[in-house]
């Protein structure tokens, strides 16, 4: 199954150092039947982008971790996208929630997509206020809105080590 994986820069390296990913939680997202039920029109690129969707708002709560005080971090949502057997849906957490049961081999990884620079203010101020949007602060809402109008750039596995070295000079 294909599943969109939330991430950040600093676990790609970890990826590339370790040849494998760690989902935190387990948590990622795919086009599940729930997810399937809660569309009446859509093909499958439209559902596979819901769940890259969801998966790109869970990276928000990764930065913002990362970006609580930590001048190095770089703004920017990652999304893996990996192909994977054992999954577990999570319809209890969202319509396209599933668990991944240990790590993810670099091997099982399809691709990777990131934020452009562009987005990095957007990503920033919503990473900032993701929590709040959640509970339905319409101001938070909105600033979520603004970074989902950020295309994230689609990047091949063996991509990865170069666009690393770009940001950090090293993988």
């Amino acid at each position: 199954m294909r599943v969109y994986i939330p991430a950040t820069l600093a676990m790609l390296r970890t990826l590339v150092a370790s040849g494998e990913l760690l989902p935190v939680s387990g948590t990622a997202f795919a086009v599940t039947p729930m997810l399937r039920e809660s569309y009446a029109a859509g093909d499958s690129e439209e559902l596979e982008y819901a769940a890259m969707s969801e998966a790109a708002r869970a990276s928000l709560r990764l930065l913002a971790a990362e970006l609580d005080g930590d001048v190095a971090a770089v703004p920017r949502r990652v999304v893996v996208a990996a192909d994977v057997e054992r999954v577990a849906l999570r319809p209890d957490l969202d319509d396209a929630a599933v668990t991944l049961t240990g790590a993810v081999p670099v091997s099982a990884v399809a691709a990777v997509h990131v934020d452009l620079a562009e987005a990095q203010d957007a990503v920033r101020a919503a990473a900032a206020v993701v929590d709040a949007a959640d509970l339905g602060d319409p101001d938070a809402e909105f600033a979520l809105g603004d970074v989902e109008d950020h295309d994230m750039a689609w990047y091949a596995t063996q991509e990865i080590p170069f666009l690393l070295e770009f940001w950090w000079g090293h993988p």
